[in-house]
């Protein structure tokens, strides 16, 4: 393949991608607990191309992964009892049919058995890895900064907040939720900042995104009529060679 049109194909394919991202961005800046996203890239040298002196290396970028920055997003006043957000580090913990995950998205509610549950059933769970159970008919909670669930004065329950040393190290599992590979260890966050009837927005800047959409649609733009004008170049290039006798 033709050495600009091989670099100029990996850089639309690496646009398209980074389209992708910044357009998920887009979509989730009113999710609860969304974690702004940004592509991963590295120089990749590939390959052997030619010139008058001698073979070399065709030089490119390649996209490599997704990564997220985990700062706070805007908070949120709900007036909902049990829409809950975390100030600083930290992580809610919920048991799905897969395992532990974790989220920073605190929509919950209590349904009929009485569990603290996510928006689609699954269980919050405590520092002793147990779902929480309250009293259907009963008062609504009062839930304090420490994460301390209490009914009546009396504390029935304690909210798991797990952090990470290595968050670069999470998978994003769908549904704002995370999962945490085998080797990565658990942390309990001591002196967690719980706010009961809050949520936590995404922390999406929305200009800075519309900003590198229209960067990335201009750049794509850019690279395709290099394209076509190599592809154009080659074509009078053989036209002429063919003629020549």
């Amino acid at each position: 393949m033709n050495n600009a049109l091989m670099v100029g194909l990996t850089r639309q394919m690496v646009l398209r991608r980074q389209m992708d991202v910044t357009a998920n961005n887009i979509a989730n800046m009113s999710t609860a607990g969304f974690k702004v996203e940004k592509l991963l890239l590295k120089n990749v040298s590939d390959g052997s191309a030619r010139h008058l002196d001698g073979p070399s290396k065709i030089n490119f970028v390649q996209d490599t992964g997704v990564t997220r920055r985990f700062s706070d997003g805007q908070l949120e006043k709900t007036g909902r009892a049990f829409d809950l957000a975390i100030k600083g580090p930290g992580f809610f913990v919920i048991e799905t049919p897969q395992g532990e995950r974790y989220t920073r998205d605190g929509r919950f509610a209590v349904n009929d058995t009485g569990t603290l549950s996510t928006s689609d059933g699954m269980a919050v769970l405590d520092d002793g890895g147990a779902p929480i159970v309250l009293d259907v008919n009963g008062e609504a909670p009062v839930i304090t900064k420490d994460g301390s669930v209490q009914v009546g004065g009396l504390e029935v329950a304690r909210l798991d907040i797990a952090n990470f040393n290595a968050l670069d190290k999470l998978k994003k599992v769908g549904e704002g939720r995370f999962k945490a590979p085998a080797n990565l260890e658990v942390l309990a966050v001591e002196s967690p900042k719980v706010l009961q009837y809050h949520l936590e927005r995404s922390n999406v800047v929305g200009i800075v995104e519309m900003s590198r959409m229209i960067e990335t649609t201009r750049a794509y733009q850019s690279v395709s009529n290099m394209l076509n004008q190599a592809e154009t170049l080659s074509k009078r290039t053989i036209e002429r060679l063919g003629s020549v006798r």
